[in-house]
């Protein structure tokens, strides 16, 4: 008898007690899961904040890497007298070369797709200059093969170097949001 009148004051007291434990632990897991989110949310808009600024100056670099190396605008950085076919040829190779290692963490910015473009702008415009030695003397004068070279540019257009640089401009817009 006396169990039972124990019961009969404990048993509600625990049932309010469970009762109020599995509510408030619901509402402190659910603050909890609201808090995280919001603390994730304010971390990801910090890191853009961060980030922003350097993938923009990327695609500016990337950019800037396929204009100095289109044909026109490196034969008149590179060119100098006194330099034969082959002197040339190399030296025009080797800028482009210095200037992809000197653009390499660039990639890491932007999409695998752009990179791919990027590289294949690069070795056109290396396989154009070397079609355009491959058709003179070693020995003849750089200025006749920085000729050749910006023919056959105005003749091809050299659509990989620009389809590159529309790409990354296109990218960039859509990864930062940004238009014309």
């Amino acid at each position: 008898m006396e169990l039972l009148e124990i019961l009969k004051y404990t048993l509600p007291s625990v049932i309010v007690f469970l009762t109020a434990y599995f509510i408030l632990k619901q509402a402190f897991g659910n603050q909890l899961k609201q808090l995280k989110e919001e603390l994730s949310n304010q971390l990801v808009k910090e890191n853009l904040k961060i980030i922003t600024p350097i993938r923009l100056q990327a695609y500016e670099r990337l950019v800037l890497f396929l204009e100095r190396i289109s044909p026109s605008n490196l034969i008149i950085r590179q060119n100098q007298a006194n330099l034969n076919v082959f002197q040339f040829q190399t030296r025009l190779i080797q800028a482009i070369r210095d200037e992809f290692e000197h653009n390499l963490s660039q990639q890491l910015y932007i999409s695998s797709k752009s990179w791919m473009m990027l590289i294949q702008a690069k070795e056109d415009i290396v396989s154009q200059i070397n079609t355009a030695a491959s058709k003179l003397n070693s020995d003849e004068s750089a200025s006749k093969l920085g000729q050749l070279i910006i023919q056959n540019e105005q003749n091809s257009k050299n659509k990989s170097l620009r389809n590159a640089i529309d790409f990354l401009k296109k990218e960039m817009e859509l990864k930062l949001g940004t238009k014309e």
